[in-house]
């Protein structure tokens, strides 16, 4: 809704007004590129930056892995941490059943209170 605000006053202003030799040129072309400037800004803080927050919050939890943490996996699995390695997880999902998965595939660390 806002954006279609922007662009109907750039429309509205219409272009510069044609004055003498170079009259204008500058503030016409700063009017032309200020909906493109603002409709950046506004994708900036509303998509780019909450990502960039969430990738480097996701890589901290990679980082923190430890033995006996109880995480869910990027396809749902639930288990428990068994071994952290270099790159990989092994994950105990059931009784004698553990899985080697990539680091990068854990998706969230459960809470302890959270039902196996």
């Amino acid at each position: 809704m806002f954006l279609f605000a922007i662009t109907d006053i750039a429309y509205a202003m219409g272009p510069a007004p044609q004055g003498g030799a170079g009259q204008g040129g500058a503030a016409g072309m700063l009017t032309s590129m200020l909906p493109l400037v603002l409709i950046f800004v506004i994708f900036y803080f509303l998509l780019i930056r909450p990502q960039q927050k969430k990738a480097k919050e996701h890589k901290n939890m990679i980082d923190n892995l430890k033995k006996g943490d109880k995480i869910i996996t990027s396809g749902g699995e639930y288990g428990i941490i068994e071994a952290v390695g270099a790159n990989t997880v092994t994950v105990k999902v059931a009784e004698n059943v553990k899985i080697k998965y990539g680091k990068p595939y854990v998706a969230a660390l459960r809470a302890t209170s959270d039902e196996d």
